[in-house]
């Protein structure tokens, strides 16, 4: 047995004969994979599914400024990115299934805090609570499965896990669409609860217990590592509102260099650290991050603003608009599925070059999108962009995985999720940024005359052009429109750049001999002859 291996039958419950009772039980692997992929599927569901609700809620009593309507959809996030780490360790010392729990009933209790939200800063507090509780589902749905499977259907696995998160966009697009058809935007809040709470009562069941680890907590890198993301996303959002040599935006940057520069040398002190920032010193690790960052700055990005584009520029219903959006996330669902296939093919590092190039090509195709493009060609740039992100993202998660001993897995799916979160917020806020910036650079004067809501909240600009008349409502879809396709460029060219050092990366060999051994299941499926080299 291997030492990879006898550390994960330690981490199964019951002790050292839990791996041995687990393996037995081939249905009981099947009912925690298939419990421990909903809890994904709602988690990421609940990021695309609010983006839907952004025309609803900035035409809504609430009244949110677009600064305000970015943290609301950003607080998730954010909140999520800032815990992944942290929740992940909790499950490692504290118990995997138990923190998977609680990490339930706090999602429960913030989507219901957050229906009955009366102003903006209850309803971002609630999406705060949420965030806080899709941060401790996470990492442990990973660790748990990864505790219980022999180590030959580990990638498959970590592929599978990696698919739901497009499932979750399938299915919260989908839904959201059908309940902000028929209910106000408090509805999509509602209807998330009782799915929650079943999933917690679930997971009672069906996981297993996971031995603990005597390694105290750290509070301290928490705190450090959430303060640098809060200061980092903070400056971002506010840019646009406060200029970006503003006193608070240009503090809260600085700020956040200063705490992740402070956060590493705490951590390297630190006898139990949260996170080692030497674990980086392994290429797969580092390109797997920064791969899977980028690739969810463009997702969550397109995913902002694709709503928006549906509804404004096509003239889309909310249930329209939610299926519509169905075939981005079903080509990166089908594709993830598919990609230890192709990795097993052609070698890894390829699919993940041509994956990366493509989501970059993908943002390209979509920034040609105006009001006139028919919807067709705009399924065929969605494809583009979903086949892409679907290739690159699941070789890259398991260079992660495969980097960590599996007693550290719940470090290995913090730092796996986290980059996730952590993009999604970045991409959301840049996104966001751009495209208050240009708009109120864009409009017509008649609809500027209206006030200064007008400036960088489409909602609002519309509504003042229909005040105005047809040729002004045209004008701010443009305005729209051309923002949008400005957003992607940029974001298209980030990828671009950093999809280099990824791939330069991604090539080197694995450092340790034990991340050697693992990544020889990297690009297989299965035990099969050896997949094509690198």
């Amino acid at each position: 047995m291997t030492t990879r291996q006898g550390a994960t039958d330690r981490a199964i419950g019951g002790g050292a004969d839990g791996a041995a009772q687990a393996a037995e039980r081939p249905s009981g692997h099947r009912a925690l994979m298939t419990v421990m992929c909903a809890c994904v599927i709602l988690v990421f569901g609940m990021i695309s599914a609010i983006n839907m609700a952004v025309p609803k809620l900035s035409a809504s009593a609430l009244q949110p400024s677009s600064t305000e309507m970015l943290w609301v959809v950003d607080a998730y996030a954010i909140v999520f990115a800032c815990l992944l780490i942290p929740a992940g360790a909790i499950g490692d010392r504290r118990g995997r299934k138990g923190t998977l729990m609680v990490g339930l009933g706090l999602f429960a209790a913030g989507c219901l805090l957050s229906a009955a939200a009366p102003n903006i800063t209850i309803l971002l507090l609630a999406r705060a609570v949420t965030g806080a509780g899709a941060a401790f589902v996470l990492p442990n749905t990973l660790s748990l499965l990864l505790g219980v499977l022999a180590d030959e259907r580990k990638p498959v696995a970590i592929a599978t896990w990696t698919a739901m998160s497009g499932l979750g966009g399938i299915i919260g697009n989908a839904i959201s669409g059908l309940v902000l058809q028929f209910l106000p935007w408090q509805g999509l809040f509602l209807t998330v609860v009782p799915i929650a709470l079943l999933l917690l009562l679930l997971t009672a069941k069906v996981s297993p217990r996971t031995a603990t680890q005597d390694s105290p907590l750290d509070p301290g890198g928490s705190v450090l590592l959430a303060a640098a993301f809060v200061g980092l996303l903070y400056g971002v959002i506010e840019a646009p509102e406060r200029g970006w040599t503003s006193v608070p935006v240009m503090v809260a940057l600085l700020a956040a260099v200063v705490l992740f520069a402070v956060f590493v040398r705490y951590e390297l002190r630190h006898p139990h650290p949260l996170m080692d920032p030497r674990v980086f010193a392994e290429p797969r690790l580092r390109a797997g991050a920064l791969g899977i960052m980028m690739s969810f700055v463009a997702v969550f990005a397109l995913f902002y603003v694709n709503a928006q584009y549906l509804q404004y520029a096509k003239g889309f219903s909310p249930l329209l608009a939610g299926l519509g959006v169905l075939p981005l996330s079903l080509g990166t669902f089908t594709t993830s599925r598919n990609s230890l296939k192709l990795t097993h093919r052609f070698g890894s590092t390829p699919v993940v070059t041509v994956g990366l190039l493509g989501t970059a090509g993908g943002l390209v195709l979509l920034a040609l999108a105006t009001p006139q493009t028919p919807y067709w060609l705009y399924v065929v740039y969605l494809l583009v962009f979903a086949v892409s992100t679907g290739m690159a993202v699941p070789p890259l998660s398991i260079g992660i995985i495969s980097s960590l001993p599996a007693s550290r897995s719940g470090l290995g799916s913090g730092i796996n999720s986290s980059t996730r979160e952590l993009g999604s917020a970045i991409g959301v806020a840049v996104i966001g940024t751009i495209l208050s910036f240009q708009l109120s650079g864009h409009l017509p004067q008649s609809v500027l005359a209206k006030g200064d809501s007008v400036r960088h909240s489409t909602a609002s600009a519309l509504a003042a052009a229909e005040q105005v008349g047809p040729t002004e409502h045209a004008q701010v879809i443009r305005a729209f429109t051309d923002a949008m396709d400005n957003g992607f460029l940029v974001i298209a060219g980030a990828v671009l750049v950093t999809s280099v050092l990824v791939v330069m990366w991604y090539r080197k060999k694995p450092a340790t001999a034990e991340a050697t051994a693992d990544a020889t299941t990297d690009d297989s499926e299965a035990p099969a002859p050896a997949p094509a080299q690198d």
